[in-house]
């Protein structure tokens, strides 16, 4: 299991059921998400590129070390859910980045949960066949 930096910023990030605590601090571009890298943890191309949004956005993808624990959720939920804590930590570090960050939407939690599932249906909207006669 890596080290946390010393000099590190710390953030947390959520989305669905997924929670991302954070640590980012000026390295070499070193990802460590659960212990792993992140090639081992995130397998599809598609979510790695959505945790890298924020740094490929101010060009900063070699420049820092980010390490993380992420629980909860599935790998989808996970993913966004570390792009939001990665802004966060990048918005500590230099308060600049703020508004462009926010600009392209990662500073906002996304606020979508699963709709519970209501009694005398079979799901959260879908409804049992209706027989008039």
């Amino acid at each position: 299991m890596a080290k946390i930096p010393v000099n590190s910023v710390y953030a947390t990030g959520r989305r669905k059921t997924s929670i991302a605590k954070v640590w980012l601090a000026p390295g070499k571009g070193d990802v460590v998400v659960n212990g792993k890298s992140l090639l081992g943890h995130f397998k599809r191309d598609i979510l790695r590129q959505v945790i890298e949004q924020p740094l490929a956005m101010m060009e900063g993808v070699g420049k820092y070390d980010i390490y993380a624990v992420c629980s909860g959720g599935g790998l989808s939920g996970q993913a966004g859910a570390l792009r939001l804590g990665i802004s966060r930590c990048l918005v500590k570090t230099d308060e600049e980045l703020r508004s462009m960050l926010r600009r392209n939407g990662f500073l906002t939690r996304d606020p979508r949960e699963k709709e519970r599932k209501k009694y005398g249906q079979p799901g959260a909207r879908k409804k049992y066949q209706f027989s008039k006669r």
